[in-house]
């Protein structure tokens, strides 16, 4: 009788359900314990949800920051205008329905997910997981699931994969009540727009928000302990960011720590304050906390295992997936490796390649391509400016403003700019930046290079689109190019 290998993981994000699917394609046996719904928080409560309503603000930040320019004119609008001939805004959103459809396709997006992974053999459990404490014999593992009524089963697996995410870090003093200070998680029950908007952190969620807040109409106070936004990105992306953001009546308050928040009342009625470590108080109607995320490891017998924890509670993993104990992988943000739900499904994929004696690639976070949605949006990939800056790499860096881009003057884009990063004496792309409308979509060729090893000659002499947007990339690797060649002279 032939062996069948039997898979349990636990968790089914992408770095969960990405692995089920590679696992069952290589003829294992799989099974998938799941608390919440496939998809994970990426698909229910963090990245679909939040680029869901991204989108919505960002038809209103387009519209409200270009139509005037473009000619467009609203029925009313002059007569709507105030008295020092300024037009007011003219659109809104409801966020009521903005919310319902949010919620309407993420959960959708999960159930898409879960009939993928059960049409492909996979088996779905509902419950929590816990790792039993020793190896078999043979090198299998035991689970042990505990469904919603507290009934367990247990089940043996000849390697286990940990992809369990994690969830919003909470302050002590600030803690949601999913009303007037909520977590990321809790924004999308709302139904009437925020008034008046804290956002404590700068960070990737936190100036996602803040932007899509301010864009849906919300007067918005950043709340940033560092001395600028996205303080862990390109800091001439984050600059262009934050500039936009103050341009448009955003409150970005930078050096300025969070310590406490609460509800309070007055005659306007219910308010939240947050009280800043130097003792200095801000007033909202709403707050959102977006201080970080904490991993989903603890109560789960990880360390009786023999898996270790970092002090964050992070699972320690190499290159392919594997944690410190024998059969056991972990993948995504319970591994603190990059919060990216791309790693997270490439961390799965690789673990059960590996496990599975499939060729495979150890991770390799140089080629990683990331994307921040604000307006306008920040995609990366590859090496970063900071590396170049810190002597890490000796390379070579060229930013060409948007402005130059005769599509951007089309569009009425005054914001942004492209950046390339190649080495010298080879001239080999090995990072770009691009700070535009759909800059998402425009990192693609400088990724393509990234991993291919292409030069900024072969990226110089391909054709591109007149007048495109992407034409700027190619600009800026003939502006590389000719400084190879005068060897920086």
């Amino acid at each position: 009788m032939e062996h069948v290998t039997r898979i349990v993981i636990i968790g089914g994000g992408p770095g969960g359900y990405e692995a089920a699917l590679v696992a069952a394609q290589l003829g294992a046996e799989v099974t998938v314990v799941d608390r919440d719904g496939l998809g994970g928080a990426s698909v229910l409560t963090d990245c679909v949800p939040s680029k869901t309503l991204i989108a919505t603000a960002e038809v209103m930040t387009t519209f409200d920051s270009s139509h005037a320019e473009l000619g467009i004119m609203l029925d009313g609008e002059r007569e709507a205008g105030a008295t020092d001939g300024t037009p007011r805004r003219m659109i809104g959103a409801d966020l009521g329905k903005v919310n319902r459809r949010v919620k309407r396709l993420a959960l959708a997006q999960s159930h898409d997910i879960t009939a993928s992974v059960t049409r492909a053999g996979v088996r779905v459990l509902r419950g929590r997981g816990r790792l039993g404490p020793e190896q078999a014999p043979d090198g299998s593992r035991r689970v042990t699931v505990i469904d919603a009524e507290g009934e367990s089963r247990e089940l043996v697996a000849d390697a286990v994969l940990i992809a369990t995410g994690g969830h919003p870090r909470e302050l002590a003093d600030a803690r949601p009540d999913g009303e007037r200070i909520l977590n990321w998680t809790q924004v999308y029950d709302m139904e009437e727009l925020p008034a008046e908007l804290i956002v404590v952190g700068s960070g990737v969620t936190g100036a996602e928000f803040a932007g899509a807040y301010q864009a849906l109409g919300s007067r918005v106070t950043l709340v940033s302990s560092r001395d600028r936004v996205l303080p862990g990105e390109d800091p001439d992306a984050a600059a262009v960011l934050e500039d936009v953001f103050r341009r448009r009546g955003m409150n970005v308050m930078a050096r300025s720590r969070a310590a406490a928040a609460k509800r309070v009342s007055d005659e306007g009625g219910e308010r939240v304050e947050v009280t800043l470590s130097d003792g200095r108080t801000i007033s909202g109607t709403h707050c959102l906390m977006a201080v970080g995320a904490v991993p989903n490891t603890a109560d789960m017998g990880l360390e009786e295992a023999g898996v270790r924890l970092r002090d964050s509670g992070h699972i320690v993993t190499d290159r392919v997936s594997r944690t410190t104990a024998p059969g056991v992988y972990a993948a995504g943000d319970c591994t603190g490796v990059l919060a990216l739900a791309s790693v997270a499904a490439m961390q799965g994929r690789i673990a059960m390649y590996h496990f599975l004696g499939d060729v495979v690639a150890p991770l390799d976070l140089t080629t990683v391509s990331a994307n921040i949605f604000t307006d306008p949006e920040i995609a990366t990939v590859g090496r970063t400016q900071a590396d170049v800056d810190e002597g890490r790499i000796d390379a070579r860096v060229v930013k060409l403003p948007l402005l130059r881009n005769a599509r951007a003057k089309m569009q009425g884009i005054r914001d942004g700019f492209v950046k390339l990063i190649c080495r010298r004496g080879t001239g080999i792309v090995v990072g770009g930046v691009v700070v535009a409308p759909r800059a998402s979509e425009l990192i693609h060729p400088i990724s393509v290079a990234v991993d291919n090893g292409l030069t900024v000659d072969q990226i110089a002499k391909a054709f591109t689109v007149y007048p495109s947007l992407s034409g700027s990339i190619a600009e800026a690797a003939r502006q590389l190019q000719a400084r190879h060649r005068a060897g920086d002279h």
